[in-house]
This record gives structure tokens, C-alpha cells and sequence, in this order.
């Protein structure tokens, strides 16, 4: 892949660079001596190779899924107890008493994730479900582009439409996205559009892709040039088949420049890849924590606002977003809280956001920077041993390394059978149609040996034809 596929973030290339062996395999098209050797070398190397012990997965399989959902780790199985136990003893009285209050949870939280996405603490809350935020955010801001306002940038003019509450087709704001994106997010957006009377087959507009596997920057600075009604430009950090990691700062200064405002769904990123939201001028932002962040399955929504949008009435109004200082007095009339807090909807489930605080702590540990060079270096192993071993089997995923994300696509016509018997045989990978295999070797808890048995366990399979054995399926849950 070329650069216009490009991504936010890079491995590090100095000579102190310990993954240096794995980038130069995918560099040079292949590995100088023995893969063997040169993982054992890489794992020998590692600054985070400590941290696999803190994350509970398979001994006797290998975990390449945590790009679906990410394994347990102690800190974050401690912070679910503490609050189990905080509930058996101090009942009501936790979202008070509890050290700290309950009572903060999606603010303290948001807090200790903004500086994964590079924002101020104030401009990230855990709140709601990632889907839910979806249609809160962009409803709020269809819901400014239909008041007149656009996005307050300097040097950036209002958006060229001018729109009207009611539903006129000549001047309704349209959404932009892409024909990639997790089909999630259009679900939300028609139904947002349709609430307000915008039809969303007129007004969703769509980046097509030119190979099935990506989406080119240029290719959505043409649909801005092309279509002067969009109000909101909504893309992923990274799409979520092929992994391709988007250039947000591009995005977003395109959708400035046409007068729009710039929104990303950054569930696949967030926690593999360092984000600058701030620096690059995103408007908001939505994410799970289950992926990367490892915060357990049907983990809190996570989201970001950018402060200059604090004040706003979220679309979808809810009692948790209300200023907490005056929260319990009970106004009938709704006051959102003057920051991204306001975007709380109801009153936050503890459980399902208790892991989260000590997995993010665990990531932050960690290092961001660090966990990205490493998952670099990880997919880069990958790709190369894939190409030298596997001539069966396709990147589905850029090679560039600005434009990756935490997993590859391994591309192969009889991907779904072959996902079945990797299973079988203790390989936790999985299957999206048509073609594609992801593997996520994801940085934390992720040898260099693994990736290798991963490949040694794949040619195992195609070479004998025991993939042949499984029957294709009509859908369901991989």
C-alpha cells in the first residue's frame, strides 16, 4: 500500500529500537537468519514482555482475537473486585463512601483515557455503549448544523449548505462515510437523519472503496469537493475488516476546510495506537473498551468532545449528563454538565465500567508509545513470515506502517474454514466474509514465538487440506 492509505502514528528507527529485527524481516522482504532465532531475540529484547504474566490467557492455545475482545488482566479483575466488594459493604452508600465515590466513575475514568487519544481530562467520559454515543454525538451536531452553527474553527467558514428544520432535500445537511465502515455506525446515523426528517438514502453519502480493502484520504477530500451538504464527516481510526488505520489529522482538516465537522468511531485503535485529538482538531470521537482496552466483554462506552463544543444539549438527554452540581436537586429543566460528561445518558453501570479502570492503568503502565512500537513490530513479523512461508495466502492489511493498525487480514478463499481449524487446533482467531482471517497479535500480552506458531499452525493446515474437512456456515458470532 502506498501513502495514501496513511495512518497517525510510526515505530521507532533509531539503533536503540529493540523490534529493529522485525521491521528490517518486513523491509527487506524476508529474515537475514532464522525466524526461530530472530523471535527469541525479539522476545529476549522485549521492555514489555513482563506484562504477559498480568494477562490471563490460554497456556496450551494462542489468543489472537483482542481485536474483538481483550483477555483479563489482574489489575483489571482487581478493580472489579474492589468495587464488588465496596457494593456487599457499603450498598448505597458506595457512590459516596466508596474510595473513590461511584459517583465520578465516568469522569475519572474518562480522565485517566484521555491522555491515550491525546486530549484534555475533561474531554473524555465513559458512559453509555459505543453505539449509543453514535447516535448522541452526531444527532447533537446535525442538531447545530440545523440551528446554522458549524464548526467553530478559526479560519475555517461555516459549512456551505444552508439548512432549515423540517426536512427539505435542498438544503439538509448530509453525513459523510465510507462502504467499510462496521455497519453499526450507518444504523445509527440513518436512524439519527430520520428523526429529523432527512432522508437518509439522499443524505447519507458514501466513500467507495477502490479495492475492497481501503479507503483513500484523497478519495474523501473528492466527495467533500463533490458534495457541498456535508455538515459531518464520520470515519473510522481504523477500519475494522482490513485494519487500515485512517490519517485523522487529514480527515479532519478536510472536513474543516468544506465546512463540516470531523467525527471518528476509534473502537479498533484505541489502546493499540496512539491518538492526538486534540492536535489534529477532531470534534468528537466514540470507542469500546473491550478491544484493546481490555475492559471486559460489553465493557462502558467511551467518547470525546472537544472542549470548544462543552455547553452543547446532547441529543439524547439523560440525568447523568446534567451538571453534577446541582444533579440532585432535581430540576425538571435538563442543564448539561460543561464538559464531554454532558454526554452521559443514565446513571452509569459500575460493573461493566469497574475493569476498565485498573485495564487502562495497566495500559498506561505500559506505555502507549511503547505498546504501539511493539505491535508494529508484531504485525511486521507477521506480514513477513506470512509472505515467505504462506504463498497462499493474501495482506489484506497496508504495509505501510502509518497506515496499520493492531491486526493483520490474512486473505485466503477458504478463509472461513481455515478460521474454524485454527480454532480447533487452539489458534483464537476470527473470520469476516468474504475472504478474510484476522490475526491480533496484540502488544501486551503477545510473544514474537506466538506469531511464529500462528504461521507454523496455518501452513500446517493449508499443507494437509484439513481445513477442507469444515463446512462453510450461514453467519453467526466468530
Amino acid at each position: 500500500m502506498d501513502g495514501e492509505s496513511g495512518g497517525e502514528a510510526s515505530s521507532p528507527t533509531d539503533g536503540d529500537d529493540p523490534y529493529a529485527p522485525a521491521n528490517a524481516a518486513l523491509d527487506r522482504g524476508g529474515f537475514e537468519s532464522d525466524p526461530v532465532e530472530t523471535a527469541a531475540r525479539l522476545d529476549a529484547d522485549d521492555p514489555l514482555s513482563g506484562f504477559a504474566d498480568r494477562f490471563s490467557v490460554p497456556d496450551d492455545g494462542l489468543y489472537m482475537d483482542g481485536n474483538s475482545l481483550g483477555p483479563a488482566s489482574d489489575a483489571a479483575l482487581a478493580s472489579l473486585d474492589r468495587v464488588v466488594d465496596e457494593w456487599r459493604e457499603l450498598l448505597i452508600g458506595g457512590w459516596t463512601d466508596a474510595d473513590p465515590p461511584w459517583f465520578e466513575v465516568g469522569e475519572r475514568i474518562g480522565a485517566a483515557l484521555a491522555p491515550l487519544v491525546g486530549a484534555k481530562p475533561e474531554e473524555v467520559v465513559v458512559g453509555n455503549s459505543i453505539t449509543v454515543n453514535v447516535h448522541t454525538l452526531v444527532g447533537t451536531f446535525l442538531d447545530e448544523l440545523l440551528a446554522g452553527n458549524g464548526p467553530d474553527r478559526a479560519g475555517h467558514a461555516a459549512a456551505d449548505g444552508t439548512w432549515a428544520p423540517g426536512g427539505d432535500p435542498d438544503v439538509d445537511p448530509a453525513v459523510l462515510v465510507n462502504d467499510l465502515d462496521f455497519p453499526s455506525d450507518h444504523y445509527a446515523i440513518r436512524a439519527q437523519l430520520r428523526s429529523r426528517g432527512i432522508d437518509p438514502d439522499e443524505k447519507l453519502r458514501i466513500v467507495e472503496s477502490r479495492d475492497g480493502r481501503t479507503i483513500r484520504p484523497a478519495d474523501v477530500e473528492a466527495a467533500l469537493d463533490e458534495h457541498d451538504d456535508v455538515g459531518i464527516v464520520f470515519m473510522p481510526t481504523a477500519l475494522y475488516r482490513s485494519g487500515q488505520l485512517f490519517d485523522v489529522e487529514r480527515i479532519t482538516r478536510a472536513a474543516h476546510d468544506a465546512g463540516a465537522y470531523a467525527g471518528f468511531d476509534a473502537a479498533h485503535s484505541v489502546g493499540a495506537v496512539p491518538h492526538a485529538f486534540d492536535d489534529a482538531g477532531v470534534d468528537f470521537a466514540v470507542w469500546c473498551t473491550y478491544k484493546y482496552l481490555n475492559a471486559g466483554p460489553g465493557s462502558i462506552g467511551a467518547l470525546f468532545v472537544a472542549e470548544r463544543h462543552h455547553g452543547l444539549t446532547p441529543a439524547l438527554a439523560g440525568w447523568w449528563g446534567h451538571e453534577k452540581a446541582t444533579q440532585f436537586e432535581m430540576n425538571l429543566t435538563y442543564t448539561p454538565a460543561d464538559s464531554a460528561g454532558a454526554w452521559q445518558i443514565g446513571t452509569p453501570p459500575l460493573l461493566a465500567a469497574a475493569p476498565l479502570e485498573g485495564s487502562v492503568e495497566l495500559l498506561r503502565e505500559a506505555g502507549i508509545e511503547r505498546i504501539r512500537a511493539k505491535s508494529l513490530a508484531l504485525t511486521d513479523f507477521l506480514i513477513a513470515s506470512v509472505d515467505e512461508r504462506l504463498p497462499d495466502v493474501s495482506i489484506g492489511t497496508p504495509r505501510d506502517r502509518d497506515a496499520r493498525g493492531g491486526h493483520v487480514a490474512l486473505e485466503h478463499p477458504d478463509a472461513e474454514r481455515l478460521s474454524q481449524a485454527l480454532t480447533d487446533r487452539g489458534v483464537v482467531v476470527d473470520f469476516r466474509p468474504p475472504n478474510v482471517v484476522r490475526v491480533c497479535p496484540a502488544a501486551p500480552y503477545t510473544a514474537f514465538a506466538d506469531v511464529l506458531e500462528v504461521v507454523d499452525r496455518i501452513e500446517t493446515i493449508l499443507e494437509a487440506g484439513a481445513h477442507e474437512e469444515y463446512a462453510t456456515s450461514e453467519g453467526g458470532v466468530t
